[in-house]
């Protein structure tokens, strides 16, 4: 326990000074209290405890003040009683010349003094003007101002009037940061009353809270003192750290304790322990002592489920942390009783429950371990084995550095607790993980995508890729022609140098601006590679290095973002040209066309159609790519963002490519549909023809990959429909 000064300090018991202003006859002082309350201190006779009054002779200046009155210890020649009276004003810190109480019946009037008072000046007047009723007159006044919570001002007040009457009553030694905003305090004061009060923080921004208050002894603290352990639940957030002191109301009126020069701060993990280190030994009201028993049960860093004496069991597989407030989080939860009323993710700031949407799963596993604990054995009687959970949620804004955790509420109030390290990862990797991980034959996946896995992608920030680097292993900055942006993916490495040969036989080409675009972790290993291929073939060649990228539409973004042509060729790395002059073609058919995206015909490597244009239906894929060649010029829905040619400008203000998809193809199809919604028309241009494969996926199986396209087409189809009902727009795509 902390050192703390032995009795109270001599403001306690010292008397009042007088200072000789005490008002005269028909005279009054003001002192402004924030800009909506006036304190008016007079005397005169017996006074009610509310009256009607008017400021300034100003009928329209008419209010009801409330008053307190006491008779004086000295009555003077002109006045038996003094009086305090709250004034609710429009303006408290304007000039005021007069004020008019009805008083008996009788209206008087009383002239302000020139000059208005502060509260520390106020609380000295009524010093002179109360003597021995000085205290009951302060409280009175405490009770009057503390009805309205919201204005600093009069909780400010409240605690400087509250410290003339009464000096300091104790100390504040410890002051704790509970997980949901409480704030314990330990310290000893004279007057402790046990149970629930109402108080007034100190400090800079002072606040009203609501007070559990239980004592218990202590041998190193004054006579006639007591120890008290303190629960504050504050009507707003507050920091341990800015209090600097408490007044509270209690049985006998309004007391105040500093915080000691040498207090304690404890942090969220660390409260607990001070609040049970005290608990056995207080004693309150049961109300009060219930609220020091939740604290006392707060999560302090470590698993309880364990230790619980009922059967209830957790256990958590996975939890990844995405976009710092989106976390997807799987596991069991082993309940056959029903004991557990509520399961909540939380972290100090923020919390969310869990039970309520989570999907549930079989899991055989868990039922296998518990088969043989006879406490478990009513949760396999029916052969059920849904113990698995799988569930997104969000937490709101906070501080992301705090501890997560599982907290379970049990019917009987009970909290037990399971710390959580979840993995920091993007959404799509931690959907991925999830998926591989179930069974792709399990009856429950169709719900648990759509509830659990779709919501996570969806509402998932996107991070933009970012260029890191820029070397220009050629002449990129002399050749003549809008450049070819080429995102070379970690499978197209080997096909990189295949594909710059086919560009240099080409006499177009040769000649133009070619960006090639990698990761950042792969740059440097390509940098003096791109620079021999450069020299050899004679390429006017640029490498980007792209950080943030999570596939080659985001390589793509990337090198496009590091250019300052009007005008760029997008192509993948995995794609090559069927025949020369693919280049001129491209660029002369957009440069006809105004705000507008050109793309070729894609085609597989047996010469069938991949993409020949976005239709509701499947219109031409599957067929010999000689069906389509013959066809002109045609508009369509979007453009193929694998290879086009388009305004470089366009890409940029639309914000890129949106984040949320677990494949490529439903991303680009999203961008080229805003694009058209944007104003930039979309062409095809079937006598141009590109051969390469689909996405080498990196999903596994083939019926991952069709889950991956199906779920791909539900989050494309989820921010359509939202677009169309007017939720959403061109700009919040990328966002996501």
């Amino acid at each position: 326990m902390l050192a703390v000064e032995n009795g109270p300090p001599s403001s306690l018991t010292a008397a009042p000074r007088r200072n000789g202003r005490i008002p005269r006859a028909g005279r009054v002082t003001g002192c402004p209290i924030g800009g909506s309350t006036l304190l008016v201190i007079g005397t005169g006779g017996p006074m009610p405890n509310a009256a009607p009054t008017i400021l300034n002779d100003d009928p329209a200046e008419i209010s009801h003040a409330a008053v307190i009155s006491w008779r004086l210890g000295a009555p003077l020649p002109t006045a038996t009683h003094g009086f305090a009276a709250l004034l609710p004003t429009n303006s408290a810190d304007r000039p005021f010349a007069t004020v008019q109480i009805e008083q008996e019946g009788a209206p008087k009037r009383y002239v302000f003094a020139p000059r208005t008072v502060s509260v520390n000046e106020a609380a000295a007047l009524l010093a002179e003007l109360c003597g021995s009723q000085l205290a009951s007159t302060i409280d009175a006044l405490a009770d009057l101002l503390v009805a309205a919570p919201s204005d600093p001002h009069r909780l400010s007040a409240i605690v400087t009037l509250v410290k003339a009457a009464h000096g300091r009553n104790g100390f504040i030694e410890l002051l704790g940061e509970g997980q949901d905003g409480e704030i314990f305090l330990q310290g000893w004061a004279k007057d402790v009353v046990p149970g629930m009060a109402r108080a007034v923080t100190d400090g800079d921004r002072p606040s009203v809270a609501d007070c559990a208050i239980a004592a218990y002894a202590r041998q190193d603290i004054p006579q006639g003192a007591a120890a008290f352990a303190g629960l504050l639940n504050a009507d707003g957030p507050i920091s341990p750290g800015s209090i600097e002191g408490l007044v509270w109301r209690g049985r006998h009126g309004w007391r105040h304790v500093s915080v000691h020069r040498q207090k304690l701060i404890a942090g969220p993990l660390e409260t607990p322990g001070h609040v049970r280190s005290v608990l056995l030994r207080a004693h309150s009201t049961p109300q009060a002592l219930l609220r020091l028993r939740t604290t006392a049960n707060s999560f302090d860093g470590t698993e309880t489920v364990s230790s619980l004496p009922l059967p209830v069991r957790m256990g958590v597989d996975d939890a990844f942390q995405v976009d710092g407030a989106g976390f997807l989080v799987s596991g069991w939860l082993l309940d056959p009783d029903g004991h557990v009323q509520s399961v909540k993710l939380r972290r100090h700031d923020g919390e969310a429950r869990l039970d309520d949407s989570w999907s549930r799963l079989d899991r055989a596993d868990v039922t296998e371990a518990y088969a043989d604990q006879p406490a478990f054995s009513r949760a396999f009687g029916h052969g059920g084995h849904r113990h698995g959970f799988v569930v997104h949620s969000r937490l709101p804004d906070g501080d992301p550095s705090s501890p997560l955790y599982l907290e379970l509420t049990l019917r009987d109030t009970r909290r037990a607790f399971l710390p959580l390290s979840p993995l920091r990862t993007t959404a799509r990797l931690a959907a991925m993980r999830q998926l591989r991980a179930i069974d792709p034959s399990d009856w429950t996946l169709p719900e648990l995508i759509d509830r659990q896995i779709v919501p996570l992608l969806c509402t998932s920030e996107r991070v933009s890729p970012t260029v890191e680097a820029v070397v220009d292993p050629g002449p990129f900055e002399s050749a003549a022609g809008p450049p070819i942006v080429i995102s070379v993916g970690e499978n197209d490495e080997d096909g990189i140098a295949p594909l710059l040969a086919l560009l240099a036989i080409d006499p177009e080409t040769k000649r133009a601006p070619i960006a090639l675009v990698v990761s950042s972790e792969r740059f440097h290993r390509q940098l003096a590679r791109v620079g021999k291929l450069a020299a050899f073939y004679g390429l006017s060649l640029r490498l980007v290095s792209a950080g943030e990228a999570g596939d080659a539409y985001d390589l793509i973004e990337a090198g496009a973002r590091a250019l300052s042509s009007d005008t760029v060729v997008l192509l993948s790395a995995s794609l090559v040209p069927n025949e020369a002059g693919w280049y001129r073609k491209l660029v002369h058919t957009q440069a006809a066309l105004k705000d507008s995206i050109v793309s070729p015909t894609l085609a597989y490597g047996d010469y069938s159609v991949r993409w020949a244009g976005t239709w509701p239906a499947l219109r031409y894929e599957g067929y010999p790519i000689s069906a389509v060649t013959g066809l002109k010029l045609t508009p369509v829905t979007a453009a193929s963002l694998e290879c086009c040619v388009m305004p470089r400008e366009a890409l940029v203000e639309a914000g890129g490519f949106a984040g949320g998809y677990l494949g490529s193809r439903e991303k680009g199809l999203d961008l080229g549909l805003r694009l058209s919604r944007g104003g930039v028309a979309s062409y095809w241009l079937p006598s141009v023809q590109m051969l390469g494969s689909d996405e080498t996926s990196s999903t596994g199986t083939s019926a991952m990959n069709a889950l991956v396209e199906s779920i791909d087409r539900k989050i494309l189809d989820a921010r359509r429909t939202a677009q169309l009902a007017g939720k959403g727009n061109s700009s919040e795509g990328p966002r996501t």
